[in-house]
């Protein structure tokens, strides 16, 4: 063989790389969630779409990753909750027999000043942003472990990092998620485990769509980029650290430049 065909089947391992692997995605339904999904599934993967509330974007997302030959079942679990958490876990398994990838993307916000934020919203989105990557994470480590391979990816924000108004509940979540990501690294990095996040700035989705023109105007003239970023474009950072051996703890922003 010669070194340029070397090359060559060098170049079609890599690509192929996540083909066969069984990826669950929480939050998969809509938005960054979605296309983190879809994207996996178009580099050969068996994606599962865990939902909580939204049973027809669900659907629609299994749909669409079937309709270009991919693999996809949705599971409905509510993640705030460990036993909810742990059925997601065993039903994935008892489809695919394992668990490679886990990609904590389940998130909300209840934004609101501090001084007028109730006990109920701060406690809904800590226990929906980073409890829930307690709940996943716990239920699936001895899987990784055994099988001395794991790639755990968790979808912080840009608002973990730098702060937010009227989002002291959802930068608290997304900075435990970061924390969580660092220590967790450390306990699982000779064990052929992973542990990374993701964290997206100004991302175009719904959510984005909802902010009033001036606003949005406001937000994109700070972006050194003048734009927002794309669902997309996180789905590819995901991508990276799930195909990597040799990143573990760390925080890939993927923000435009906002925060550097």
């Amino acid at each position: 063989m010669t070194i340029i065909e070397k090359k060559r089947v060098q170049t079609s391992e890599e690509a192929n790389k996540l083909n066969g692997k069984v990826v669950i995605v929480t939050g998969g339904s809509r938005g960054i969630g979605a296309t983190i999904a879809k994207e996996l599934a178009k580099k050969g993967a068996n994606v599962v779409i865990n939902y909580n509330t939204s049973f027809e974007s669900a659907e629609s997302v299994v749909d669409d990753i079937q309709q270009f030959g991919g693999s996809a079942l949705a599971c409905k679990a509510d993640v705030a909750n460990l036993e909810e958490a742990q059925y997601l876990i065993e039903k994935t398994k008892s489809q695919f027999g394992k668990v490679d990838i886990l990609v904590n993307n389940a998130g909300i916000t209840r934004d609101r000043t501090f001084r007028k934020l109730s006990e109920e919203e701060w406690n809904e989105v800590i226990n929906v942003n980073l409890n829930s990557i307690y709940h996943t994470t716990s239920a699936v480590i001895n899987t990784m472990l055994d099988q001395k391979y794991g790639r755990i990816i968790n979808i912080s924000s840009i608002i973990g990092q730098a702060g937010g108004f009227g989002q002291t509940n959802y930068s608290a979540s997304k900075a435990g998620m970061i924390g969580f990501t660092k220590s967790l690294a450390l306990e699982t990095a000779k064990s052929g485990i992973t542990v990374n996040a993701v964290c997206p700035g100004y991302i175009e989705t719904e959510m984005s769509a909802a902010i009033p023109d001036n606003i949005l105007e406001s937000i994109v003239s700070r972006i050194p980029m003048k734009r927002l970023g794309s669902t997309s474009e996180v789905a590819e950072a995901v991508i990276f650290l799930a195909n990597s051996d040799y990143i573990t703890g760390q925080c890939l922003n993927v923000n435009g430049g906002v925060y550097m």
